[in-house]
């Protein structure tokens, strides 16, 4: 007979770090109700007594990502030192989290949610959110790096904030297609090159 709440001695935390885990892995339309069930040792009527729901349970995965190993890259953003260090912290941040991804590689909140199905249209707005979060963090590094004299007063924030948000993505989905840690670093140093000085800045403007 099913066990109709959740079993006895069940840690809920070790759990959602499970659940973290398959997501992280399979997305959320590729993880199936059984690939979650199995990963932590319950049974459905187990697994909807402690989480509710697969949306509910992933949800909460995404908080419990956030938290953990989604920070790295947005704390060493935020860490002290001039802003070609701090932005060349954030991507390594990023691929350390890329690398460390259970199977296939890759950010949850970039591939957690890859179609437009309708029924996943709230959790694909979700991630999109937190993106965006992540996106207006850099802007407000650049913004801090342009008052303190770091980036040239003529540097586009706006355009600088997208394109290390897109650097992010596709250090993801590299990471997704097999790229080693290596590949992955290697692309630091002319994502770097891309931040405005003063000379390099002079030159665009005479253009």
């Amino acid at each position: 007979m099913a066990i109709r709440g959740r079993p006895r001695g069940f840690d809920r935390d070790y759990a959602l770090q499970r659940i973290m885990e398959v997501f992280w892995a399979k997305g959320y339309e590729g993880a199936q109700l059984n690939d979650l069930t199995a990963a932590v040792g319950i049974t459905p009527p187990s697994f909807y007594s402690a989480f509710g729901s697969k949306e509910a349970a992933f949800r909460e995965a995404v908080d419990l990502y956030v938290a953990t190993a989604g920070s790295h890259a947005v704390r060493a953003l935020e860490g002290s030192g001039n802003l070609r260090a701090a932005i060349g912290a954030m991507l390594a941040g990023s691929i350390d989290t890329a690398i460390a991804a259970p199977q296939s590689g890759g950010c949850l909140l970039i591939l957690g949610v890859v179609n437009c199905q309708t029924e996943v249209e709230p959790l694909r707005k979700l991630l999109k959110g937190i993106r965006k979060d992540t996106e207006m963090r850099i802007r407000h590094r650049l913004v801090r790096a342009k008052a303190d004299g770091d980036l040239p007063h003529s540097s586009d924030i706006h355009v600088l904030a997208n394109y290390y948000s897109a650097v992010m993505q596709g250090i993801s989905m590299q990471a997704r297609d097999g790229a080693t840690r290596a590949d992955l670093v290697a692309l630091i140093d002319p994502a770097l090159a891309a931040l405005p000085t003063e000379a390099n800045t002079a030159r665009y403007l005479e253009t």
